[in-house]
């Protein structure tokens, strides 16, 4: 134990005063990224299509001001993006811009490819072509392993694939990131050009200020809010839930590790999930919010769940939590009953501003992890042995990115 609580860092003083760059800023989980890491005092500069959904998180909380920069733009436009990181000239990327629904894809697929993958060899680019030092994080999903419904918890060492468009356009962003790292950012040769690249890859984040369509939280608050039955399209499915907290920490302590300490082992590809002993299917999930709400009712919609997506999800934290330290923090209940405040508190006035509301719950999140470190050192272990006990042996990998 001892060991584990000594090599623990508190990353947070590492983004002080340092320049970050995030793309897709004006989404749900680049909403709260923004906050944080303007909280800490980090100079934080955006660049991103307009907020996504109307209510959204960057609006209501005032993101805006909080940046130093507040770029409006495509990942598709190479120029305007290039343009944008060099403005802000960062010590810190974070790539979280994306197309992020997964039945949007079968709508568009040509755009969600031309989002997801030559988004990120834009942001890529630009980096190869500013050429100076920096850490690089590319946030892609949980989605992006090649999926057969085996039941294991897929490992950063898997192949990537994917049947839908959105999965295979995650699994091809990267192979992307591999192959910019192979060619042009080699951990080999990292103390010639400094650039540090990393993926990262998290389960189903739910958490206030999340209005996207066809998102299983947006809808329960919703139909909850209005008096309507939930409709379910796969109350059955398995899913990684986590409180969209979790990964953005996983995200940071990995960037402020590199910062801190730049190394070839940090440059490869990391999952941030939950501890397996949390995972809930979508219907567990909508009875606690029920619970929480304190009425409400669902249904089953067979006739309209006609697009494929995978059944069972699970992700391997073994890695993060052996060489990073990182573990969850709040159990599946704690995330969905902190989510459903935040909704209740929204929904009481449509029209307040909902910072302090998010900030009340990175307050708390962080004190779960400073206040008690030995409790904290007890939940590393507990998520080692979660995580071991729900990963079987894969067979050999083909091409990955990990």
């Amino acid at each position: 134990m001892g060991s584990l609580e000594k090599s623990r860092i508190d990353w947070r003083p590492n983004f002080k005063d340092k320049s970050v760059f995030v793309t897709g800023h004006t989404g749900f989980k680049g909403s709260w990224l923004s906050i944080w890491l303007a909280d800490l005092g980090a100079k934080v500069s955006g660049y991103s299509l307009p907020a996504p959904t109307e209510p959204s998180n960057f609006h209501l909380s005032g993101v805006e001001s909080m940046l130093e920069h507040h770029t409006i733009g495509d990942v598709r436009d190479r120029e305007g993006l290039a343009a944008a990181l060099i403005a802000a000239d960062p010590d810190v990327v974070i790539h979280m811009a994306a197309q992020p629904i997964v039945r949007a894809s079968y709508r568009e697929p040509v755009e969600n490819f031309d989002i997801n993958v030559m988004g990120t060899v834009h942001l890529l680019e630009a980096v190869r072509q500013r050429g100076k030092p920096c850490t690089v994080i590319v946030v892609t999903t949980d989605k992006c392993y090649a999926n057969n419904e085996h039941g294991w918890c897929f490992r950063e060492v898997d192949p990537m694939g994917g049947h839908d468009p959105y999965s295979a356009s995650k699994g091809a962003a990267e192979l992307v990131v591999a192959s910019y790292r192979d060619s042009f950012f080699s951990p080999e040769k990292l103390d010639q050009h400094q650039i540090q690249v990393a993926s990262v890859r998290a389960g189903n984040v739910i958490g206030g200020g999340d209005w996207a369509e066809n998102r299983i939280v947006v809808d329960v608050q919703a139909a909850l809010a209005e008096g309507r039955s939930i409709v379910l399209r796969s109350p059955d499915a398995v899913r990684p839930w986590q409180h969209v907290l979790e990964p953005l920490s996983g995200y940071c302590q990995l960037a402020a590790t590199m910062l801190a300490n730049p190394d070839p082992k940090w440059c490869s590809g990391w999952n941030f999930g939950p501890e397996t002993r949390d995972e809930m299917t979508v219907a567990e999930i909508v009875d606690t919010f029920i619970n929480i709400w304190g009425s409400g009712h669902w249904e089953h919609d067979v006739e309209n769940n006609v697009l494929p997506e995978a059944h069972v999800l699970r992700l391997s934290i073994e890695k993060a939590i052996a060489q990073l330290k990182w573990s969850p923090m709040w159990s599946v209940e704690e995330a969905i009953q902190r989510t459903a405040h935040w909704f209740r508190e929204y929904h009481q006035d449509p029209g307040q501003s909902m910072l302090e509301a998010c900030r009340r719950d990175i307050h708390a999140y962080e004190s779960a992890w400073t206040s008690e470190p030995e409790i904290r050192t007890l939940r590393i272990l507990d998520a080692a042995t979660s995580s071991a006990e729900t990963t079987l042996e894969p067979p050999m990998p083909s091409r990955q990115a990990g």
